[in-house]
């Protein structure tokens, strides 16, 4: 089993997020042009985190109630339309990005705190698991006062719990801009459950997440 456990580990580290432009398979043509940004419905708000891994984040909140559509992208960093590979350099100060279009009537604004930080280890600087870079790095952009309010004690929260060893590095930093990723990379958990990274760590990630936020999933999950 420890050999098993180790074979698996490998191939997450060899196929994770990282080298994810290599896992398409060879017979798709991969779309690189820019996904579209979808304008917020009336009634809608916009909220946007970083986690590690898009595919995973991205899935885990399009599991959510009240949740509409989240599109994967890039935000953080000073570079205007970055590519993939070019975030990928760890050179243009941005970071793996979701963004979510949900209806605060449905699911507030709070819950969405909740679900962030039970998706991924906001424990860790520049990492998640296998992904190591600042594009990895944990951030929770606010857009107004009262937001960021929300978002610090929502992490008031999770270090009294204790739920995590180590202490919360989140970043929390007021919204700028937010670049939809290349259209390839837009739901690609659901698009390709065969890849090894996406089977060995972002399945049992969403797994965790579905166990934490089971009353805040969508019908039939």
């Amino acid at each position: 089993m420890r050999q098993l456990a180790l074979t698996l580990l490998s191939l997450a580290l060899l196929t994770g997020c990282g080298q994810k432009s290599t896992t398409t398979t060879q017979s798709a043509v991969k779309d690189t042009s820019p996904a579209p940004l979808p304008e917020p419905k009336p009634g809608e708000a916009v909220a946007t985190f970083a986690g590690g891994c898009f595919w995973c984040i991205e899935e885990e909140f399009e599991q959510l109630k009240g949740v509409r559509e989240v599109v994967s992208g890039y935000a953080g960093g000073d570079l205007e339309n970055p590519t993939y590979e070019q975030v990928g350099t760890d050179q243009t100060g941005h970071a793996e990005a979701v963004q979510i279009y949900y209806d605060p009537k449905v699911i507030p604004y709070d819950t969405l705190l909740t679900a962030f930080f039970a998706g991924h280890d906001p424990t860790t600087p520049d990492r998640q698991g296998p992904d190591i870079g600042k594009q990895y790095r944990s951030m929770a952009f606010y857009r107004t006062p009262d937001e960021k309010a929300r978002i610090e004690a929502t992490i008031g929260r999770v270090n009294a719990s204790g739920h995590f060893d180590n202490p919360v590095v989140t970043q929390v930093v007021p919204f700028k801009a937010f670049y939809a990723a290349e259209v390839y990379h837009q739901g690609y958990y659901r698009a390709h459950p065969e890849n090894p990274y996406v089977e060995n760590v972002s399945k049992p990630k969403v797994e965790k997440f579905q166990k934490a936020m089971k009353a805040w999933l969508k019908e039939g999950l």
